[in-house]
């Protein structure tokens, strides 16, 4: 990952946070607040050696932490989130969302189809378990003896 500048500035306008603050927020570590300022999603200013965190950098983080539930790269995330911030049309900003929010939607469905076999396939070795247990004349371990 690239490092990023960053920015001394005097007053910053608005509110802003101090990264404990989104940490706790957010309930993420300092750390990880940091990385994705390594990363570049988050571009902090600074007030002496205090990051300040304003809400451009809160939304971020924000939609960094949705991309990231979605199952994105943080790659993917920043894709996303800086073609958000240009002023330019959003069209193929939104396409470009349909086709990334597309593929993993593919991923997730294989998956799913792949935990399904599996669980076919437990439940026909609990299946032939019980039944080799029956045949032997043992009790069902499924049921309570008193």
């Amino acid at each position: 990952m690239s490092a990023v500048a960053v920015t001394q500035v005097s007053p910053v306008p608005g509110p802003t946070f101090t990264i404990g603050e989104l940490a706790r927020e957010f309930d993420l570590t300092t750390r990880a607040i940091r990385f994705y300022e390594d990363c570049g999603l988050l571009q902090p200013q600074r007030k002496g050696r205090n990051r300040v965190y304003t809400p451009r950098d809160r939304t971020r983080l924000k939609l960094t932490l949705r991309g990231k539930r979605l199952g994105l790269t943080l790659s993917e995330v920043k894709d996303l989130v800086d073609m958000y911030e240009s002023p330019r049309d959003t069209q193929p900003q939104l396409k470009k969302f349909l086709t990334v929010l597309a593929l993993h939607r593919a991923q997730l469905e294989q998956q799913m189809a792949d935990l399904n076999v599996t669980l076919d396939e437990v439940r026909a070795h609990e299946k032939e378990a019980k039944r080799l247990l029956a045949a032997t004349g043992k009790a069902d371990p499924d049921k309570k003896t008193a």
